[in-house]
C-alpha cells in the first residue's frame, strides 16, 4: 500500500482546486481544494464513491413527477430591502429564501436572485453553480466573482461590481446540495449521503418550484452557469431536463430543444417555457469554466501545465510522464508526483502569478473596497465574516447559520468523466463552449484540451485571438458542436482575475455570438 504522506498528496491530483502544490490552507478552515481532496482521498477508502458513468435512478428508472409546493407570496416574502452595508445607487431588485424541494425529508436549497437594473424583463435568465463539490455558489460566484456587490475588507460593507452579469441578464446562485451555504434538511442522512444524482434531481426540483414563484421568467431563455466541479453539476442537470422530457406524458417540462455551452467551470443551458409549464427551447449554448469534467486528462493536464511554466523540473516532469498512466499510481509514480509537490513551493494554484492572503491580519477595522481588476487574495475572509453576521442573515431571509464558504457533505457518488453526457448533450443537438482561465494550474486549459481531443471533434473554425476593450481577451477554437474558449490572465475564478473580460465574453455567449474578433 502507499505510505500515507503519497496517498494524501495522490489525491490532490483529482482536485478541481489547489493542485501540485504546496497548498496555502491556512486562508480558511474549509474551502474548496479540502472538499474536493476529501473527495478525491475517499475514492480509495473502503467505502469509495460510486465512480461508474453517471446514471440518475430517478431518470433511467420509474418516473416519478417532481414535487411542486404552493408558492403563493413567496416571492414578495423573498424581496430583500436592503443588504447592509450596500452602497448608494442601488437601481436593481434582489431576493432571497428557501425552495423546498422535498417535503417529506425537509429539504429546502437557497436561493440568492439579482435582476438586471436595465430592461430586466426583456434579458435572460442565468444560474451560477459553485463547485467543490460542497461550496457555496452564493458566497463564491456571488460576493467574488459574477455577483453585483464585493464585499470591503472590513467584512461589513460592500461595493458595487461595475462588471457584475446582472448587467446582461438576471441571475440566481444557488447553494447546493443541501448542507452548502444556507441550504439545509431536516433528515441528518442527507448531509451525510448526497453525490451527483442528488444535486441533479435537487436543482431540477428547484428549478421547476422557481419557476412558479417568478412565473413572470417561464418566457425566458435560461443558461445554466458554473465553474470547477460544476463540470459535473452542469452536464448532469441539463441531461436530467433532457432526459425527464423523454420518459412518459406525466413528463413536466415540454423540452422544444436546448443548447448548451459548456465553460471550463462553468455551463449554461438556454431554457424556453412554454404556455402548458416548461418548454424548453434552445436558441442559445451553454458553458462551463476551468470544468473539472475528466479525471484522466485532467490529472495529465495539470502536471503538463505546471511543467510548461516553469513551476517543476524537466528531470521530474520525466518521470511523471515515464511512470504515470494517470490512472493506476505506483509508488515509482507517486514519488514523482511528489517530488513535483515539493518542487512547486507555496503558491496560489487558482493563479499561478497571484499573490497569497497573510490571513492573519484578518477583516481590516475600515473599509477598503481596491479595485473591481485587483482581487483580494484574503476576499474569502472578508466575506465569511459577512454572512455570519446576524443582521446580514436576517436580510437575507435566511435561518440563523454558522455559514461556512464550503460544507463537510458526505459524496456518495462521483464519475471519474463527464465526457460521455457531454457527447449526449452535442448529439442531441446542443452547442457546447469550454472556456478556462489560463492562469490557473487546477483545472488549466491543457487539461481541456486534452479532454477535448479524446472527442476527436472535426474543426470548424481555426484557433485566433477574440478582444476586450481594444486588447486580446482570449482565443478561441470552433469545433463540431463545440468551442473552446480561452480568457487571457484569468485564475481558476475567471469573473474575479478578469472581470471586464469575463463581461464581453458572457455578452457574446448570451447573444448567440463567438466572442468578438477585433
Amino acid at each position: 500500500m502507499m505510505k500515507h504522506s503519497q496517498l494524501t498528496w495522490l489525491l490532490l491530483l483529482f482536485s478541481c482546486y489547489h493542485i501540485l502544490v504546496s497548498f496555502n490552507f491556512y486562508t480558511c478552515e474549509a474551502n474548496q481544494i479540502d472538499n474536493l481532496n476529501k473527495l478525491i482521498k475517499s475514492r480509495r477508502s473502503r467505502n469509495p464513491p460510486h465512480t461508474d458513468s453517471w446514471s440518475n435512478d430517478d431518470i433511467n428508472g420509474e418516473y416519478s413527477p417532481v414535487y411542486v409546493g404552493n408558492q403563493d407570496g413567496q416571492k414578495e416574502a423573498d424581496k430583500i430591502e436592503s443588504l447592509p452595508g450596500q452602497p448608494q445607487g442601488v437601481d436593481f431588485d434582489q431576493y432571497s429564501g428557501y425552495v423546498t424541494v422535498d417535503p417529506n425529508a425537509g429539504r429546502a436549497l437557497f436561493y440568492y436572485f439579482v435582476e438586471s437594473p436595465q430592461d430586466s424583463s426583456s434579458k435572460p435568465l442565468v444560474l451560477w453553480l459553485n463547485g467543490g463539490p460542497g461550496c457555496s455558489s452564493f458566497g463564491y460566484g456571488g460576493l467574488q466573482e459574477l455577483g453585483p456587490f464585493r464585499v470591503n475588507s472590513d467584512g461589513k460593507t460592500l461595493s458595487l461590481n461595475e462588471y457584475a452579469w446582472n448587467k446582461v441578464a438576471n441571475v440566481i446562485f444557488l447553494e447546493s446540495p443541501a448542507g452548502v451555504g444556507f441550504s439545509y434538511s431536516n433528515t441528518s442522512s442527507d448531509y451525510r449521503y448526497v453525490g451527483d444524482n442528488r444535486t441533479a434531481v435537487d436543482s431540477y426540483a428547484f428549478l421547476v418550484n422557481w419557476l412558479e414563484r417568478f412565473p413572470e421568467y417561464k418566457t425566458r431563455d435560461f443558461y445554466i452557469t458554473g465553474e470547477s466541479y460544476a463540470g459535473h453539476y452542469v452536464p448532469q442537470l441539463a441531461y436530467t431536463i433532457l432526459s425527464k422530457n423523454e420518459v412518459t406524458n406525466q413528463t413536466v417540462i415540454n423540452l422544444k430543444g436546448v443548447a448548451v455551452s459548456l465553460f471550463a467551470t462553468a455551463s449554461s443551458l438556454s431554457f424556453y417555457l412554454d404556455k402548458r409549464g416548461y418548454g424548453i427551447d434552445c436558441t442559445e449554448q451553454a458553458q462551463i469554466g476551468n470544468a473539472w469534467i475528466d479525471e484522466k486528462t485532467g490529472v495529465q493536464g495539470e502536471y503538463d501545465y505546471v511543467w510548461t511554466h516553469a513551476l517543476i523540473s524537466d528531470e521530474t516532469h520525466a518521470g511523471i510522464t515515464k511512470y504515470c498512466d494517470f490512472v493506476n499510481y505506483t509508488s515509482t509514480c507517486v514519488k514523482y508526483l511528489d517530488q513535483a509537490d515539493e518542487e512547486i513551493g507555496n503558491i496560489d494554484a487558482y493563479n499561478i502569478y497571484a499573490p497569497l492572503c497573510n490571513s492573519s491580519s484578518g477583516p481590516k477595522s475600515s473599509a477598503s473596497a481596491g479595485s473591481i481588476n485587483d482581487i483580494d487574495p484574503c476576499s474569502d475572509d472578508y466575506v465569511n465574516v459577512y454572512l455570519n453576521l446576524n443582521e446580514v442573515q436576517a436580510a437575507l431571509h435566511a435561518k440563523p447559520t454558522n455559514w461556512s464558504s464550503c460544507s463537510d457533505v458526505g459524496w456518495t457518488d462521483s464519475p471519474t468523466t463527464i465526457l460521455p453526457i457531454i457527447e449526449k448533450l452535442t448529439t442531441s443537438g446542443l452547442s457546447v463552449v469550454l472556456y478556462s482561465g489560463d492562469t490557473d494550474a487546477v483545472v488549466p486549459v491543457t487539461s481541456t484540451r486534452y479532454a477535448i481531443s479524446t472527442l476527436n471533434l472535426p474543426l470548424v473554425s481555426a484557433w485566433r485571438p477574440w478582444y476586450s476593450s481594444n486588447e486580446v481577451g482570449g482565443y478561441v477554437a470552433e469545433y463540431k458542436g463545440l468551442t473552446l474558449t480561452t480568457v487571457r490572465g484569468a485564475g481558476h475564478l475567471v469573473p474575479s482575475y478578469q472581470p471586464e473580460r469575463a463581461l464581453t465574453f458572457i455578452s457574446s455567449f448570451l447573444d448567440g455570438k463567438l466572442p468578438p474578433p477585433s
